[in-house]
């Protein structure tokens, strides 16, 4: 891309609001990060699409100069408002934040996303549950390609020069997501996305979906998974052939005192941390394994301080990192199946 190279498989921090919370962005991208992904929803409600090109685009805006992916916005008008509208023409929602009133469709999608320049953009698409009805997952679907069309048309329109990403939907249904898939790759886009799961149904489900969902796209185009999640989540994930992730797995977790290690994830605010001079995890080699003991990162998460999110955050973006970049060396080097085995029993093993 023109901002930089996106190494695969890659997990994409999540800047929300412009920011991968409690990380600054030269740390993020010390961590290894190649890109980063901010939210539609949220960056056109708050500051606005409109004032973040104004002031140069949210590249300039937030000091972040390696690529960035937006999502449509679609996720969040159906999760965090309860008085949405849903139409042909897009949903009608209020703002969680002030109760307006805003209408976000494909052809407005595209826009916000084209004006806050995005080097990666996703084409706008409706979500249901995976427990939904069959019906409403394929009306959910159907309307989601057309919206998909819509999404083209109007990126293409915009003159847009970045990359447009397609959204497959239809639930856990191989049938739905074959259709959705063949929808898309007749509309043609730079990219394909799995969208709909991690929604609840488990990862026994979700791998299950993944057995077949991925398969139906190009092999030669990038396939990402949205909204995922655990470590062993991502390697089982890239063992079914996707290519780039998303969460806020690491950086939530940071603020809530966890941590993620090779032998799995600890609550740092655990009184048997209190007196414990070990690293985070003794085999990462992050700035702050490098330097704190867990006693320290339990006395300031304990005591609320700010430093303790920061520092728990900052761990775990690396820890993903690390975990991305250790998969990118074992399929270089055709032993990723190995890999893949020893780091899941590893990580799942009972404490």
């Amino acid at each position: 891309m023109q901002r930089g190279e996106i190494r695969t498989p890659a997990f994409m921090p999540v800047g929300t609001a412009a920011t991968v919370k409690a990380m600054k962005p030269d740390d993020v991208r010390s961590a290894g990060a190649d890109i980063i992904l901010g939210n539609t929803y949220h960056l056109m409600l708050r500051p606005g699409a409109e004032r973040i090109a104004k002031l140069g685009g949210l590249h300039d805006f937030m000091g972040w100069d390696r690529p960035i992916l937006t999502d449509s916005g679609g996720y969040q008008v159906m999760s965090l408002s309860d008085l949405t509208k849903v139409s042909e023409d897009g949903v009608a929602f209020a703002s969680h934040i002030d109760g307006s009133r805003h209408m976000l469709s494909p052809e407005r999608s595209m826009e916000v996303q084209t004006l806050l320049g995005a080097d990666i953009v996703m084409a706008f698409d409706q979500l249901v549950k995976t427990t939904d009805t069959p019906e409403a997952q394929a009306d959910a679907m159907e309307r989601s390609m057309r919206w998909a069309k819509r999404s083209r048309d109007a990126f293409d329109e915009l003159g847009n020069p970045g990359a447009l990403f397609g959204i497959q939907q239809g639930g856990l249904d191989e049938g739905l997501r074959k259709e959705s898939a063949d929808a898309l790759r007749d509309i043609g886009f730079d990219g394909y996305a799995v969208g709909g799961l991690a929604v609840g149904e488990g990862q026994e489900a979700m791998f299950a979906c993944l057995d077949f969902a991925p398969a139906q796209f190009p092999e030669d185009q990038p396939r990402y998974l949205m909204g995922v999640g655990k470590p062993d989540d991502l390697v089982g994930a890239v063992a079914r052939g996707i290519d780039m992730f998303d969460c806020v797995l690491p950086t939530r977790s940071g603020r809530t005192g966890q941590a993620f290690t090779v032998d799995g994830p600890i609550n740092i605010k655990n009184a048997r941390f209190a007196e414990d001079t070990e690293p985070l995890d003794p085999e990462c080699g992050c700035p702050v394994c490098n330097q704190w003991s867990r006693a320290y990162l339990h006395h300031l998460v304990r005591s609320g301080e700010i430093l303790g999110a920061m520092l728990m955050t900052e761990h775990n973006i690396n820890f993903y990192q690390s975990l991305m970049a250790n998969m990118r060396s074992a399929i270089a080097a055709g032993e990723f199946n190995g890999f893949a085995s020893d780091f899941v029993t590893r990580y799942k093993q009972e404490k």
